[in-house]
């Protein structure tokens, strides 16, 4: 009996993204780490000072977390509602929230009861920060009201009342000790002097507005509210410089990186997108299981931690090279161990003793050799829900294809199996590559499962979906075919003429 040859897999030409220069330094990150809090968590903020570590708030509680650490270190639970905002001052010694109740509290770092609190507000408190002189606070709330309060006596300094909406966002500058920014669901961003009686500026941004940001240097600001992003110039009298709109749902934070030359943004669409502040163009995108809420990076660009609506903290931290340079080196000794010997010429005298490769099949060669072609095809299809390369499914449909079999492995499948299978064709149909393959694949389940159809909601759901996804692909193709049309003809309508030559019977002389 012949030897069994394994299924080849075949290459097909990648799509995948250009590597630059973001690319290799954001995927820099170790495996996440995935912390549970109480609730969504609405506010992630780093401490300006070493050790760096973190202010998580979430539901009632404000979780501090070392850099590496997965439990936290430190606890301030003395709310009696929702806690939000929870916001270090520069030295890092105190720490300021606001509360669903309408009180500010503020803490000491190396303690745990409230230092002062604050009562003024008659709703819900989302915004509070340091000002850059360090005896300030400001604050923003649900009653529309913005307001500076001085630490040391525990008094209200300044009351604002522009707003006509909640005041859900803000932040101050680390140029000016007098100047901070507000954001409010009224469509408006504020900017406040607390030596004057009212606000110095207000821009106009057209949704509401869910995180401000301001940059070190301070003359351009950063909006986010509804899917756009945009970019102000302070020094212009607030005049827009752009507006990103690359989130598919509602931009929920902001944040730099520590050269100020990257811009984050987090989203409800579950992506963080990466800008180039010169270019303002996406340089990199992270994925999340779940909508996002918060985030922050810490100094040096050292951790992303980001905070999701599921209650999970999504912590990554940077690999050092130093540890990778370390490991190459305790694998040189192996390395020269296993090629020693690889260019020994052999001598006339010698005898060489040749041995074969083992060769180990894969499951599903396993199967096809016993000619269980239907067990073959699940394996690969397990193997996909697994982030297995789409390749290996679409070569064994080849291989079936080649055999004959492959009607026979398509069909008498139930209906968890037919689920998988209609999953893997609805993520991979569209693909330039694999679409000659699968659409042939689709019209075999089709003519198969024909007679069956309306006796299972979820696959009658999946067919409906493989038809409206391969009719917006035609109807795509079909604009595309009308557009290359336009194309064409004004090409040949711009292409140059060549120049009539004169006439030589012409009796004009010209």
């Amino acid at each position: 009996m012949a030897e069994y040859k394994p299924v080849k897999v075949q290459s097909f030409p990648k799509l995948g993204e250009k590597v630059t220069k973001d690319t290799s330094y954001w995927k820099n990150f170790k495996a996440p780490i995935q912390i549970k809090e109480f609730g969504a968590v609405n506010k992630i903020d780093f401490s300006p000072v070493p050790p760096y570590n973190y202010a998580v708030t979430a539901s009632s509680r404000i979780h501090i977390y070392g850099r590496y650490s997965q439990e936290p270190i430190k606890t301030f639970s003395r709310f009696k509602d929702v806690a939000y905002c929870a916001t270090y001052r520069d030295d890092g010694k105190l720490l300021v929230a606001g509360s669903e109740e309408g009180s500010i509290r503020l803490f000491d770092t190396s303690g745990r009861a409230a230092l002062r609190q604050f009562d003024g507000h008659t709703k819900a408190v989302h915004v509070v920060g340091f000002l850059s002189d360090k005896f300030r606070i400001v604050s923003g709330a649900d009653d529309y009201t913005s307001k500076v309060w001085d630490i040391s006596s525990a008094s209200e300094i300044v009351s604002y009342n522009e707003h006509t909406d909640y005041v859900r966002c803000g932040c101050t500058s680390k140029l000016n000790a007098d100047l901070f920014v507000t954001g409010s669901y009224d469509h408006t961003v504020k900017v406040f002097d607390t030596r004057a009686e009212k606000s110095v500026m207000t821009i106009e941004h057209g949704q509401p507005v869910e995180s401000v940001n301001l940059f070190p240097s301070g003359g351009l600001l950063v909006t986010a509210g509804g899917r756009y992003v945009k970019v102000w110039d302070f020094l212009r009298g607030g005049q827009l410089l752009v507006s990103l709109r690359n989130h598919h749902k509602t931009v929920t934070c902001l944040c730099l990186s520590s050269s100020g030359q990257r811009l984050l943004s987090g989203s409800l669409d579950r992506h963080v997108k990466v800008y180039s502040t010169t270019s303002y163009k996406v340089v990199h995108s992270f994925n999340y299981a779940a909508s996002i809420l918060s985030l922050a990076l810490a100094p040096e660009d050292e951790s992303l931690v980001v905070g999701m609506t599921n209650g999970i903290l999504n912590v990554k931290h940077r690999k050092h090279e130093g540890a990778r340079e370390l490991l190459q080196q305790r694998r040189r000794p192996a390395y020269r161990t296993f090629v020693k010997g690889k260019n020994y010429m052999p001598k006339q005298e010698d005898f060489i003793v040749s041995r074969p490769a083992k060769t180990y099949l894969k499951k599903y060669d396993k199967l096809l050799r016993s000619f269980q072609v239907s067990k073959a095809l699940d394996a690969v299809l397990e193997d996909s829900a697994r982030k297995k390369p789409p390749e290996v499914i679409v070569t064994l449909f080849q291989e079936l294809n080649r055999r004959g079999t492959l009607k026979n492995a398509l069909a008498g499948r139930d209906e968890k199996q037919l689920s998988v299978l209609l999953s893997f064709l609805i993520r991979h149909v569209t693909d330039a590559r694999f679409a000659p393959v699968l659409i042939n694949i689709a019209e075999m389940i089709i003519e198969i499962y024909m007679p069956v159809v309306g006796q299972s909601s979820v696959i009658d759901r999946q067919f409906l979906k493989l038809q409206n996804l391969i009719e917006k692909e035609i109807d795509l193709q079909e604009e595309l075919l009308e557009v290359l049309g336009m194309m064409d003809a004004l090409f040949a309508t711009m292409a140059r003429k060549k120049p009539m030559g004169l006439d030589k019977d012409s009796t004009d002389g010209l």
